[in-house]
């Protein structure tokens, strides 16, 4: 509830309104969506969660965390919370929040404060009830970058840190599946599902944006980065000090990938510096081995050549992976009608990625390409190349059709005739990447 620091009232203990201010309509912020009616939270029409499930403890430490002050009440009773750059006597607006539900009113006062919040111009007072809404661990970008016209970022660095959070959130969910120097292509369908409920808020001048990741799915996510972050960190100071690459070996354990540097080398390049920031959603408490306060982790231009040093070597380094691979055939090219030929398949067991490639000799292309006319998948072993993302399968023997049953023959052979154009045809140069 927006309230005048000043104003006189009744009911409260200190003199504060109890009565709502208006907001003109086109000063007023959309609304919060309304949470899943399927989890913990209910919400009224105007989007602004139940006040009976809100716990006042966990709304005072998201007001803390985005910057509100606490600037007195009653002791014990409740707490009256002014927004960033507020203060006594400068006119601005005031929040009074129980201090716990003992009080009659206190359900009350929570309702009023959570449809000021709902209304207020304040950019903070979204975020606040965004992770009221859905409980969610927060991690915050700031990019040191120069300010364009009215102080505001560019809308392209804008787009830059957009792109890179987003890069830096994949390596963590690619993390939490598996710990690799270099990913590629594996996990990647699965990881980029993970992160569909994450919700994203930017700060009106461009310069730090802040991701919400809800704590079921997206607290594993979120532990992964922060030891990722930290163990980067800790190996770039290392590789500066002695020139060696050895903590970003043993980092790996802990999250850093080609994927990680990768998306660190974006966030940094063309900016003076950047801080990413991480905090645990007060309603689920602090994860084991985290600290209960993260400090910021920092990256600076001088450290893009130790982390471009690093994304070479994970790609180098990470070995070829032995597979015995079951997929469908949606791919067949060769040069004449009679030799080697190379196949394309939709991989439906034995690695974690979705499509490969591999190059049969003659009796093995003809035996893929049997199975692809009948409707029935393949078995392959060889040797999945991480120099091509793990999307090669070299050295590739065995091929042998493989029996599935009905249902699943039917959907291949419809897959198959809304494809007829593709077979024989060569690939194009995108399927070759």
């Amino acid at each position: 509830m927006h309230r005048p620091i000043d104003d006189a009232g009744s009911g409260t203990g200190d003199g504060a309104a109890r009565g709502p201010v208006p907001v003109p309509p086109a000063h007023r912020p959309h609304p919060v969506p309304a949470a899943d009616p399927a989890g913990p939270w209910t919400a009224g029409g105007d989007g602004v969660p139940d006040p009976g499930r809100v716990d006042p403890r966990v709304l005072g430490a998201l007001l803390a965390r985005h910057g509100w002050q606490r600037r007195g009440g009653a002791a014990g009773r409740y707490g009256r919370w002014t927004p960033p750059g507020g203060g006594p006597g400068s006119g601005g607006t005031s929040l009074l929040v129980p201090d716990s539900l003992a009080f009659p009113d206190s359900e009350e006062l929570i309702g009023e404060a959570l449809t000021a919040l709902a209304r207020s111009a304040t950019p903070s007072a979204r975020e606040v009830l965004t992770g009221l809404a859905v409980p969610s661990d927060e991690v915050r970008w700031w990019r040191d970058v120069p300010r364009g016209p009215a102080g505001t970022v560019p809308w392209p660095e804008q787009e830059r840190l957009r792109s890179a959070a987003r890069k830096v959130l994949l390596a963590g969910a690619l993390a939490v599946r598996g710990r690799a120097g270099y990913h590629g292509s594996r996990h990647r369908a699965e990881a980029q599902a993970s992160l569909e409920p994450v919700v994203v808020g930017t700060d009106p001048g461009g310069r730090a944006l802040t991701a919400f990741l809800p704590v079921p799915p997206g607290r594993p996510v979120a532990v992964r980065l922060y030891h990722a972050l930290h163990a980067a960190r800790e190996a770039v100071d290392y590789q500066r000090a002695t020139g060696g690459m050895e903590a970003f070996d043993s980092a790996v354990e802990a999250g850093v990938s080609r994927e990680l540097t990768e998306a660190l080398v974006a966030l940094v390049r063309g900016t003076e510096g950047v801080r990413i920031a991480l905090a645990w959603a007060p309603a689920a408490g602090v994860p084991d081995g985290c600290a209960a306060r993260p400090e910021p982790v920092e990256f600076s231009p001088g450290d893009l050549p130790s982390l471009r040093e690093a994304s070479a070597r994970y790609l180098t380094d990470e070995p070829s992976v032995p597979v015995r691979i079951t997929g469908a055939v949606v791919r067949l090219r060769r040069s004449g009608p009679r030799g080697e030929g190379t196949v394309k398949l939709r991989v439906l067991g034995g690695a974690d990625v979705g499509h490969v490639r591999a190059v049969l000799d003659e009796e093995a292309y003809r035996t893929a390409g049997h199975a692809h006319l009948v409707g029935l998948p393949i078995r392959v072993v060889g040797r999945l190349e991480s120099r091509g993302g793990f999307r090669r399968l070299a050295d590739a023997t065995g091929v042998v059709p493989v029996q599935v049953d009905e249902a699943e023959r039917d959907r291949l052979m419809k897959s198959l005739h809304e494809n007829l154009d593709f077979f024989e045809e060569a690939c194009g140069p995108e399927e070759e990447r």
